[in-house]
């Protein structure tokens, strides 16, 4: 053989060696849709960390790419059927954009249900594996289900009482939240939350319902000056689902479906949970520090004698849908209270 040869033979296998361990490096690549802006504290604080940790736990053979902002497309209504459809790989949206059609979710979105994020999520994993996963949510992977902190108004003028909401237009961000707030006296307007700033300097709306965390990454501090939280249980919550194609879960291999089982599940939830509930002072702190006018809401006797009539609405719904509205109720609040007390998970 000539050393030409030789050299050239040598040169073929360490480029057929470069491309295996290329092959090795990165077996999947998934893409995960969402409707925030990237600095957004749920993509930023918990999306990413998630994304992260499959990376490094798989020594690069998992990818993910981060679209946010819907940049793949669509609108947040349609994002759990991105997942389904495979349009996405992995979804990170709201449940109630789809209004009805995920019925036992609605139990954590209940007024004055939740009094603790990380609580509700171990509540709400607990449920979906037994209630959830087999039925609703049948034919894409759920890697998490949680809530956010107290849901609350933010306003263009002062709410204390119900009779304040009277004739406002007020964003809802999910069916029970919209109930909530015709039952309050105000006018409920349905979008999605990344087009609340808008229907603010619009004036197409003269407030909203979100929880503190996300008003930083809308601005909203600098839209409206009055904020209205309540003490105790929170005036409402919204669920979330970090969901995945079922297909391409099933399609990798039995060690990378290890790797996103163990960062998924009961433990992401409470953290995911229990995280975007904590960013929530970080961002009242802005509104503290813009001399908003922040409404403290102590004593709740006055709102929860017009809004709770929605749990007997609420019920009457589910046994029209065969499902046992005040058993769910019962377990969900059991679980709140018992095993799910002081929840905690880290990643």
């Amino acid at each position: 053989m000539t050393t030409r040869f030789i050299k050239g033979l040598l040169s073929g296998v360490a480029g057929v060696a470069i491309m295996a361990s290329g092959a090795m490096a990165q077996e999947v690549t998934l893409k995960l849709h969402q409707f925030l802006p990237a600095q957004a504290n749920v993509p930023k604080l918990i999306l990413d960390v998630w994304a992260d940790k499959i990376e490094a736990a798989s020594e690069g053979r998992i990818k993910v790419d981060r679209f946010p902002s819907m940049q793949l497309g669509g609108t947040p209504p349609e994002l759990l059927d991105q997942a389904i459809d495979g349009v996405a790989d992995v979804v990170w949206t709201v449940v109630g954009y789809t209004p009805g059609r995920f019925p036992t979710t609605e139990v954590f979105e209940l007024p004055f249900m939740v009094e603790d994020a990380r609580a509700a999520s171990c509540a709400y994993w607990t449920m979906f594996e037994e209630h959830m996963e087999d039925t609703e949510f049948k034919g894409v992977k759920i890697l998490g289900t949680w809530v956010h902190g107290p849901g609350m108004f933010h306003t263009a003028d002062p709410v204390e009482t119900p009779v304040d909401l009277e004739g406002m237009k007020i964003r809802g961000g999910s069916r029970l939240v919209n109930q909530l707030l015709t039952l309050a006296g105000a006018t409920p307007v349905g979008m999605p939350v990344p087009a609340v700033p808008e229907g603010l300097s619009k004036g197409v709306i003269d407030g909203t319902t979100i929880p503190w965390e996300v008003t930083a990454a809308l601005k909203i501090p600098e839209l409206v000056e009055n904020h209205t939280e309540f003490e105790g249980p929170a005036l409402y919550n919204l669920t979330f689902v970090l969901a995945m194609n079922e297909g391409v879960f099933n399609g990798m291999s039995a060690d990378l479906q290890t790797i996103v089982e163990d960062n998924s599940g009961m433990n992401f939830s409470v953290f995911a949970g229990g995280t975007q509930s904590d960013a929530d002072g970080p961002a009242r702190e802005i509104a503290v520090e813009m001399g908003n006018n922040i409404v403290t809401v102590s004593d709740t006797s006055e709102w929860q004698a017009l809004i709770n009539p929605l749990y007997d609405t609420w019920v009457a719904d589910m046994k029209g849908k065969g499902l046992d509205g005040q058993a769910l109720i019962d377990q969900a609040k059991g679980l709140m209270s018992g095993e799910c007390a002081g929840a905690m998970g880290k990643m």
